[in-house]
Formats: structure tokens, sequence, C-alpha cells
């Protein structure tokens, strides 16, 4: 660990350790919603099925070096979107060997409607906050989640040679 100022210190173990917090609260709320929506979806699906639909038609691998993961995790994970009907494959026009993924019909449904809960669940926790307040915690969730994004880019996960970045973005409106 790097010389540091006593104040400098305690902010930093303050953060973490409000993250800390923040994770494991995220993780129960998003578990207590997960079961409401569809019984059967892991943790991650919800992640995986906004990416795909962020970027589809997306190759299995392309969508791995996105979100920082190994090729395995990704095909287990999409299988079991695939079963439940949510992941559908396309041939690839540019390489007849290969597929992409899409969205099905189902799935879409799936999406919007986690989405739309999620959407009401911030709305229902920040709805007391002044507007500005809520801009300034978005602006610096979007700094902070651009420090992860270099940090995974630097140092790309067990068998990726490199990691694409996400492009998410906060604008108003």
């Amino acid at each position: 660990m790097p010389e540091h100022d006593t104040g400098d210190y305690a902010a930093f173990c303050a953060v973490e350790h409000q993250l800390g917090i923040l994770f494991r609260r995220a993780q129960a709320l998003s578990a207590r919603m997960r079961s409401k929506v569809h019984p059967e979806l892991e943790p991650g699906a919800y992640g995986l099925l906004s990416s795909i639909d962020r970027n589809a038609p997306i190759r299995p691998s392309d969508l791995a070096a996105c979100l920082g993961v190994g090729k395995a995790t990704i095909s287990r994970q999409v299988k079991v979107l695939e079963e439940l009907g949510l992941v559908g494959r396309e041939p690839d026009p540019l390489d007849r060997r290969a597929h992409r993924l899409v969205l099905t019909p189902q799935g879409r449904q799936l999406l919007d409607r986690v989405r739309t809960a999620r959407q009401q669940q911030l709305y229902s926790l920040l709805s007391s906050w002044p507007t500005e307040d809520v801009w300034l915690l978005a602006r610096m969730l979007e700094r902070f989640n651009a420090l992860t994004e270099r940090a995974l880019l630097a140092e790309p996960a067990p068998g990726q040679e490199h990691a694409e970045p996400d492009q998410a973005r906060i604008s108003p409106g």
C-alpha cells in the first residue's frame, strides 16, 4: 500500500466499507426482484441480457470480452438463457462457422419487465432525494464505473486477450 495521509486513508476505508454494504444489499434486492420476475434466472442474467440487447447481434466471444469474463463462463450462462427461451442464435454472415446472440421476443419482454422493476425500485429508494442529488450520484457512479472499466481493460480476465469497453454512459433526459 502506498504511503498515505491518515485522513485520505480513512476516506478510502469508508468507501470500501460502503461499497461492501452496497454490493451485499444490491445482491439481496436483486435476488428478491429476480424471484418475482423469473425464479429460474441466475444472478448475472439481467446484466447478460442487457449486454446482449445493447450489442445485438453479438458473438459469444465478443460478449465475453465486453464483460471481462472467460468464454466458458459466457457459454454456460448463455446456455441457461437459451434453455429458458430468452436468447437465440443467428448465423454470422461474416463467418458461416460462427453465430451471434440475440434476444428472443420472450427475452425482450423479460428484460423490459426487469428493467421497469429495477427503475421503480430505484425511484422508490431515491424519490425523497432532490433531483440534483440523484444526478450527482449518477455522475459519481459513472466516474467510478469508468475507473473500474479501465482497470478491467488493463488486466483482462484469464483467457481474454483484450476486453472492449462497455459503452454505458449517463445523459440527462
